[in-house]
């Protein structure tokens, strides 16, 4: 095997990503060459901002370093209209990882999740974002689950758009045809068909959004999200994809916040050849009715048992 041959292989190694959300901030990681370095420090520095609480959770006693602490991440999609402040969580995926064995674990919390709001008693949880932004988003997820949430990611859908229209659209596998609206709130705008198909970046938020035609809901929802997410991981491991890093980083600072700093950030580039090391967890829950809302009412049991795996993913 000669040597060029080895460099384009260690490239594809450090050029794997974790998915649509954990995409963004490895590509900060994996900046290539002087110019991305540059553009991505750029980037970091307009995108970053802290939570109120200060730079560590109220359930660790120091703060964290990603270089050499096990950490979790809460990766926050909002679905905000221009000049919108006050708007609700899309999806949310709390993530943590291991430093010694380089792994990853994480888990989605559907939308709908009835869950004790801080100062704001039982809700769907997508209303914490709404009622606090960020900060109360996280406080309510550590509440759930009594394990520190050391950083966040809060990203619209113009950067999920961008980037994957800056890989090339992704492929997916539909188990049924229907229509969707678009992200400008376009009832029907989008048809998915049924069957393997290469989506466009509308095409993917309207296939990883739609659950009211979908059977199982909130569930298959979920199961559409991890199809997507495996399928920009594909591209985005990919040789090529390195040509359109240019573009995906020019989304960040304009569609992205985080409490990463860009030395953080830096610190995550041994993850980069982790993606065989994720495992997904689930959340049991069921359907109930309460005063005409509906809400998924989560079970107990489930989140106990989601809440001591992740505690012992991170050492605590």
């Amino acid at each position: 095997m000669n040597r060029t041959t080895l460099k384009k292989k260690k490239k594809r190694k450090k050029l794997r990503t974790i998915g649509c959300l954990f995409l963004v901030l490895l590509l900060f990681a994996g900046g290539y060459g002087a110019y991305l370095t540059y553009k991505v420090a750029n980037a970091s520095f307009q995108s970053q901002e802290e939570l109120n609480r200060g730079s560590k959770s109220e359930l660790r006693t120091k703060p964290i370093d990603p270089a050499k602490d096990h950490f979790s991440v809460l990766f926050i999609g909002v679905d905000a209209r221009p000049g919108e402040k006050n708007s609700r969580s899309d999806a949310l995926i709390l993530a943590t990882f291991n430093k010694d064995d380089r792994s990853i674990k994480m888990v989605s919390i559907p939308r709908d999740s009835r869950v004790k709001i801080p100062d704001h008693g039982k809700n769907k949880i997508n209303h914490a974002h709404s009622y606090g932004g960020k900060d109360l988003t996280v406080e309510t997820v550590e509440d759930l689950f009594d394990i520190p949430v050391d950083y966040y990611v809060e990203l619209n859908f113009n950067a999920f758009i961008d980037i994957v229209d800056a890989l090339g659209g992704v492929e997916v596998n539909s188990e049924r045809e229907f229509t969707e609206q678009d992200s400008q709130g376009r009832k029907d705008a989008i048809h998915i068909k049924e069957g393997i198909q290469t989506l466009n970046g509308e095409e993917a938020l309207a296939y990883v959004r739609m659950r009211k035609k979908d059977p199982l809901g909130d569930i298959g929802r979920g199961q559409r999200q991890q199809e997507v997410i495996k399928a920009i991981i594909e591209k985005s491991s990919s040789f090529a994809a390195i040509t359109k890093y240019d573009d995906i980083i020019d989304t960040i600072g304009k569609n992205l916040t985080t409490n990463f700093s860009i030395g953080n950030i830096l610190a995550l580039q041994k993850y980069s050849g982790s993606i065989n090391s994720i495992e997904s967890l689930s959340l049991n829950g069921y359907n109930k009715t309460i005063n005409g809302v509906y809400y998924y009412e989560l079970e107990q049991e489930s989140i106990e048992e989601i809440s001591d795996e992740l505690k012992q993913h991170l050492d605590i």
